[in-house]
């Protein structure tokens, strides 16, 4: 029997489930994320079957959805109940449905043909679109009526904003059923959800934080041409009344007959025989749901027999012959604690949320970014706030904006610093015209400890035995302030320092002075000069032919070099006429740096010659056509997709998941930037 603290959970539980059903499904205004709210509901259903006596009729696990704002549209009666679908959240929940579904069907014959015998259940697997469901009716042919989800019986009267979906059949033809009831699911592709998105911060207007709220908004205004500007769209899945329609035995057949219509059918279903095919459906669409333009959060598996379905039969919330395998959630809520500002190496500052921990995409995350003042702003995000934080794939972490109705009373806007974190206390100016503030301070130790791991780093200088620990061990014994320090070092001391002994400082000095040879453009890169990256550095190099001639070049003429352009000749050029710098580049050659580029032959060794490497994100250092080109310049080839000729692949921030995938399936090397300018200098593939 449960005890009062367990009763008092359970009631717990349902107030909050039923509020945020409620807020979900009828207000379009979330304050829990869809991973947070499957976490309550899967802790009510545990509580419930492990004490049935707590169970009640109108408990949200036995509901449908949430109730029709009838107060904004109409009510529409379903002849046939739009369920909802029970869930399985990881492998092993998913076989142990399929599992029951043999034993229920054991024995059961098969209304199609297509099943060869009675231990075989065929499947059909659909992506689960992360949108809006919805019911379209057509009388005789013409579109009559569309209507939401609501609770499964009653849902709102949407036509008139439905109606402007350009997917959408308004006429069906002569042949078609007297009634024909059409199931599927609004959604914003991506890609116009970026364009929203970008017309709402032009006018100043907080930002969507995601498609599917974007949408719900978008269905239930109160002016259809709010509706038509947010170009929603739409996948047809389901079948609901038909009156006068053909005979069919299987889903698969419906849904042909569906696209024969006209009607928008996702082109990633597929017709599957066996366990092992739903699940290796459902887990290759887990790993690539972000090669698509909408967003998926799951996959749906059904009984493809007619037959068995209605031998299976439903609970009251959702059909036995039907589940929704749900991916790990990547959008969760969690409290937002602090707002504290980061400084880059080349002294940017940049804004960072302190959260309290919270699980999502697949790690703890604890902190992320926010970008800059101006996103702080537009997403009105504050101390204290609940917020929602997203991880997709290896992208880092993002606050996607606030939830406003959790917000304290207390609440004040936060506000830029305008002193910079480090022990100094410089100010923290944002120049105009730009979006970042940055600390302007020569000694800022932030930004020199920065520096220096950028100048060891393997893009350029690559000394590889001087890392972040021991960077920051050389300055706190006050032996290193600048990159030049590294080449006067007293050896004696360094040995000296902790952890160091003989051999260590034996193995950093090697490094070091394997450093004094790098080529110029590995300099250039190191110089932490800012926009300045490796493809304008090699363009720099192969104009001008060494680092006096570049120093001494006008605005002009370093912008002339191909692929350099004004930005960076401007701020290469602004940097050089500090006397500061000057000074460093003086120290430099006194220490035996290279300042000289290739000299005579072709300034590009084939090093890549019979290699073919592909780039897939976007790189620090170059365009996707720099780098192309970089490769071709050595002799390689920078084809567009991955095969069992591919040599290896460059994957930059936001890499297509699909190449990723291949490149690994494959067995062929996955290359860093950093890897990816080794190889353009060496030809060689990392160890």
């Amino acid at each position: 029997m449960a005890d009062r603290k367990i009763e008092q959970r359970v009631e717990q539980l349902r107030a909050e489930i039923t509020e945020h059903n409620r807020r979900y499904h009828e207000l379009d205004d979330p304050i829990i994320s869809d991973g947070d709210f499957d976490a309550l509901v899967r802790e009510l259903r545990a509580l419930e079957e492990e004490f049935p006596e707590l169970i009640t009729p109108d408990s949200p696990t036995g509901r449908v959805g949430g109730a029709p704002a009838v107060t904004l549209f109409a009510p529409v009666t379903h002849t046939v109940p739009m369920m909802s679908l029970d869930n399985a959240f990881d492998e092993a929940e998913l076989r142990a449905w399929v599992e029951r579904l043999h034993r229920r069907l054991a024995g059961a014959p098969a209304a199609s043909e297509e099943e060869t015998g009675s231990d075989e259940v065929g499947y059909v697997c659909e992506l689960k679109i992360d949108g809006l469901a919805i019911s379209i009716r057509y009388e005789d042919g013409r579109f009559a009526r569309a209507a939401t989800r609501g609770d499964g019986r009653t849902g709102e009267d949407v036509t008139e904003n439905v109606r402007t979906v350009a997917q959408i059949p308004k006429s069906l033809g002569r042949d078609a059923p007297r009634v024909l009831e059409v199931r599927g699911e609004i959604y914003m592709a991506l890609s116009a959800f970026r364009a929203l998105n970008e017309r709402q911060e032009a006018a100043e207007l907080r930002p969507f934080v995601n498609p599917r709220n974007a949408a719900a908004g978008a269905l239930r205004q109160k002016d259809p041409r709010v509706t038509a500007e947010r170009e929603l769209a739409l996948w047809s899945y389901q079948l609901g009344e038909v009156d006068g329609g053909p005979d069919f035995t299987t889903h698969h057949e419906t849904l042909d007959w569906l696209s024969s219509l006209g009607f928008p059918v996702n082109p990633e279903i597929r017709r599957v025989s066996g366990p092992e095919d739903v699940l290796d459906y459902s887990l290759h669409w887990q790993h690539h749901r972000h090669d698509l333009d909408y967003e998926i959060d799951g996959a749906v598996v059904k009984v493809d027999d007619l037959a068995r379905r209605e031998l299976l039969g439903a609970t009251s919330k959702a059909p036995r012959w039907a589940l929704a395998y749900k991916f790990p959630p990547e959008e969760r809520t969690t409290r937002l604690e602090d707002i504290q500002v980061s400084i880059g190496r080349t002294g940017r500052a940049t804004p960072f949320a302190v959260l309290e921990p919270v699980f999502v995409g697949g790690v703890t995350v604890g902190q992320a970014t926010l970008h800059n003042e101006d996103q702080v702003r537009i997403k009105d995000v504050r101390p204290g706030d609940k917020v929602i934080v997203r991880r997709a794939g290896d992208v880092i972490p993002e606050v996607l904006g606030a939830v406003v109705a959790e917000r304290p009373e207390d609440s004040e806007t936060w506000v830029f610093p305008t002193v910079c974190p480090c022990p100094v206390g410089s100010t923290l100016v944002r120049p105009e015209g730009e979006a970042e503030h940055r600390c302007i301070h020569p000694e800022c130790p932030i930004q020199r400890h920065g520096a220096i791991e950028h100048f060891a780093s393997r893009g350029a200088l690559d000394i590889d035995a001087l890392g972040g620990k021991r960077i920051a061990q050389l300055i706190d014994a006050g032996m290193v302030s600048s990159v030049a320090d590294l080449y006067q070092l007293d050896w004696d001391r360094v040995e000296q320092l902790e952890r160091m002994g003989a051999l260590s400082a034996a193995n950093l000095r090697a490094s070091i002075e394997a450093s004094r040879s790098r080529p110029l453009p590995r300099l250039l890169v190191g110089l932490n000069v800012r926009h300045l990256g490796p493809a304008a550095a090699e363009a720099l190099t192969a104009a001008f032919g060494d680092l006096d001639r570049i120093m001494g070049a006008s605005v002009e003429a370093l912008a002339a070099a191909d692929g350099v352009g004004t930005i960076i000749a401007e701020s290469l050029h602004t940097w050089f006429a500090d006397p500061a710098n000057r000074e460093l580049i003086e120290r430099l050659r006194a220490a035996g740096l290279n300042f000289q580029g290739p000299t005579g032959g072709d300034a590009r060794p084939k090093v890549l010659a019979g290699m073919s490497v592909v780039v897939t994100g976007t790189l620090e250092g170059f365009s996707r056509e720099e780098a192309e080109a970089a490769i071709k310049e050595r002799g390689g080839k920078s084809p567009g997709s991955v095969s069992g000729k591919t040599t290896a692949v460059v994957v930059g921030e936001g890499p297509g998941a699909s190449k990723v995938t291949k490149a690994e399936e494959l067995g062929v090397p996955v290359l860093d930037e950093a890897a990816f300018l080794s190889l353009l200098e060496t030809g060689e593939l990392p160890g």
